[in-house]
């Protein structure tokens, strides 16, 4: 499956390429996973991503390939927690759902190497560009 068209927002273009930098000793995969997004990303000024693409600090709610809809919020490593919900941009499915919009699917490799499949169905709230 080709990946679809993501857009990220300027202010968190910077900081996510310097966290998949510092991460690529200790998380290879996953580190070198998300520049390979960074790099196909559209890179946009903040106030022309559209409301509804997930960014840093999104809730957005996905179905699964076995059709279970699951409402998490993207976040910066040091904000993970979840038990809240919070996923890390520095997992596997925080760099799957990073500039996707409603509608959009992807195919996404586990941690474990199985893959997976997600549909991005809604995001609820989008936070404010850092620094915007």
């Amino acid at each position: 499956m080709n990946k679809p068209l993501i857009y990220v927002r300027e202010a968190d273009y910077a900081r996510l390429n310097d966290l998949a930098q510092a991460a690529l000793d200790r998380n290879f995969e996953v580190a070198d996973e998300l520049l390979g997004e960074l790099e196909r990303a559209s890179v946009l000024p903040n106030d022309q991503v559209a409301s509804d693409t997930v960014q840093m600090g999104s809730t957005v709610t996905y179905e699964t390939e076995a059709g279970q809809a699951r409402t998490v919020t993207l976040v910066y490593p040091g904000d993970a927690d979840i038990e809240q919900a919070k996923i890390s941009v520095l997992t596997p499915i925080g760099v799957a759902l990073l500039g996707l919009a409603p509608g959009q699917t992807i195919d996404w490799k586990a941690r474990d190497g199985q893959s997976h499949r997600l549909k991005v169905v809604e995001v609820k709230y989008n936070a404010p560009a850092e620094g915007a």
